[in-house]
């Protein structure tokens, strides 16, 4: 039998590193419905509680009376509609970059940059714990493809230095699975000793990060001089779907004219983007959704901390703790998921091995009682966890 499916998947379940999907019954938010039973979640990237938001859902509706419900086509055929161009200039606004792009995900974004951006005797460079997109978009450029150390900017000086070609600096803003966030002052420094160019991946900052919830960028007070290709996603603190390239006049054209996943896809329906358009409005002008959201995050970790459980080093709305092995974090989750808390085991290959965690993840939609119910439960399940391994 040439494809032996059976023996591979057996072999993931042995593990404990098999997969499955739970079924959401319910629109997201703090308590949902899932598998029939009704739990209070903290593994959404919902960050900023716009994705069930009233306001949005009408935005959605009206955009789809007046503008239907399929894109129809390509963007460069007869798919870019009014709302994808107002939602393209108000991103451009967002950012502080000239134009912006729309896509219609995160990982169809991050291919079509790289691979528009470098190619054969060209070299990319990116952190060791890049989303796996970024990270495929460097393998299918077919440059020169190198990882340096995670937020090691001395690693990336090195590596830098055998660069050939156009050299572009690839990272995340904020980790996915560990919540850090990159040094980017450091690393736009290092590219620029070199004339590389840096693209950086801001899916998990927009919204929580930066004064305005600009992300990473913001933050740091970095142009489009130091970060040249800015990406986002928008169906995290955004609430609904797609993504976007920033960048400058030049960047934009030139992703339209070679981004081939951008060329050919059909684009997001019209509605979406008068969806995205309100939240945006949102985000920017209901400053108390980031500010709940920091004083949420800063209980969550002065709890964890007196509960003596291993929390990584994040500021941001991701939230791991580190339990190590698979089988002890697979147990952990399914503790707390007999107490009504839905909190998601990260595995290895997604994360390395010997560092699997629950993920807690926070969100403006969640009240302090809620986040003092997770804590009650955290103690509580990790005693269960002690008395089993003592």
């Amino acid at each position: 039998m040439p494809f032996d499916l059976a023996t591979r998947l057996a072999e993931r379940r042995a593990a404990h590193l098999y997969r499955q999907r739970p079924l959401l019954e319910s629109p997201q938010g703090p308590v949902v419905q899932v598998d029939g039973r009704e739990l209070l979640a903290f593994c959404s990237n919902d960050y900023l509680g716009l994705a069930n938001h009233p306001q949005v859902i009408e935005a959605w509706r009206a955009g789809a009376a007046r503008w239907g419900v399929g894109g129809g086509a390509s963007h460069l055929v007869i798919g870019h509609s009014t709302p994808h161009h107002e939602l393209e200039e108000a991103l451009a606004d967002f950012t502080g970059r000239p134009r912006a792009l729309l896509f219609s995900t995160g990982y169809m974004a991050n291919l079509g940059a790289v691979t528009a951006l470098v190619g054969q005797g060209d070299t990319v460079l990116e952190d060791r714990l890049n989303h796996a997109s970024l990270l495929d978009a460097g393998l299918l450029s077919n440059a020169r493809f190198s990882r340096y150390l995670h937020n090691d900017a001395a690693s990336l000086a090195s590596r830098l230095e055998k660069a050939t070609g156009n050299t572009l600096v690839v990272t995340d803003g904020v980790f996915s699975m560990d919540g850090d966030t990159a040094d980017l002052p450091a690393l736009c420094a290092e590219a620029k000793k070199r004339d590389a160019w840096v693209m950086v991946d801001d899916a998990h900052g927009f919204g929580p990060v930066g004064a305005t919830g600009g992300g990473i960028a913001e933050h740091f007070g970095l142009g489009v001089d130091a970060v040249q290709v800015l990406v986002g996603t928008l169906g995290k603190a955004f609430g609904t779907a797609g993504a976007f390239v920033a960048g400058s006049q030049e960047l934009i054209e030139t992703l339209v004219q070679f981004a081939r996943p951008y060329i050919y896809t059909t684009s997001q329906p019209p509605a979406l983007a008068c969806a995205t358009l309100k939240s945006l409005e949102l985000l920017r002008r209901e400053h108390w959704r980031r500010e709940h959201l920091d004083a949420l995050i800063q209980r969550f970790r002065a709890g964890v901390g007196n509960i003596g459980l291993e929390l990584m080093q994040s500021t941001t709305p991701i939230q791991p703790i580190v339990i190590g092995d698979s089988d002890r974090a697979m147990r952990f989750s399914q503790l707390l998921r007999d107490r009504g808390i839905l909190v998601t085991a990260i595995r290895p290959p997604t994360v390395p091995a010997g560092s699997a965690r629950l993920r807690v993840t926070l969100s403006a939609a969640h009240s302090v009682e809620q986040l003092d119910v997770l804590l009650e439960a955290l103690a509580d399940c990790n005693a269960i966890m002690e008395a089993e391994h003592a």
